[in-house]
């Protein structure tokens, strides 16, 4: 039986986000699949990693929680909105504290390399954004996109990480968001 998490980034949970999240659950319900939540706005932590790397800050008790359901899970689907070209702070926060040395990389003593501590997991990275796809990625060139993917999840040995691009939210139609929901539903069906 697979263990997928879903990791919601987006602070509201009225938003679209939120929705595509219940979408990409109830797909996944279907077929069997252990599958649980995290909703990083919910969590009581301090998003700052006041000292870089120099200090060890003492992870609060949700980070705790969201580090072992991460190295439980087979597949992580994560959800969130581009803002500003990059993720929402909180999202952020919650990466800054968790993906840490000794948790899910580790530095080699006297090298430049490391250690990929979740290798063998699988990802799916779910965005909205308020331009088209082809836009955000030739123009700016993806950064939230690459930050996530390349720098945080295949850093720590996540891979292979797929991307699901949703917009243009902003001007999108009730008939468009629903087909839309419809796709995440589908994609959890099938696990991907």
């Amino acid at each position: 039986m697979t263990k997928i998490l879903l990791i919601n980034g987006h602070p509201n949970p009225d938003s679209f986000n939120h929705a595509l999240a219940k979408a990409y659950f109830s797909g996944a319900q279907k077929t069997g699949a252990q599958i649980s939540q995290i909703n990083i706005a919910e969590l009581q932590f301090n998003p700052n990693l006041a000292f870089g790397y120099t200090k060890r800050m003492e992870l609060e008790p949700d980070l705790l929680r969201s580090l072992e359901m991460i190295r439980s899970a087979d597949h992580l689907v994560w959800i969130h909105p581009v803002w500003w070209g990059g993720l929402p702070a909180i999202m952020k926060g919650f990466i800054d504290r968790l993906f840490l040395p000794g948790l899910t990389f580790q530095y080699r003593e006297n090298s430049i390399f490391w250690d990929k501590l979740l290798t063998g997991k699988t990802a799916r990275i779910i965005t909205t954004i308020d331009q088209p796809g082809w836009y955000y990625r030739f123009a700016y060139g993806s950064p939230s996109i690459r930050q996530l993917k390349k720098s945080t999840l295949e850093f720590c040995g996540v891979s292979p990480v797929r991307l699901s691009t949703i917009g243009i939210i902003k001007t999108a139609t009730a008939k468009q968001r629903q087909k839309w929901l419809d796709k995440i539903h589908l994609m959890g069906q099938h696990q991907k």
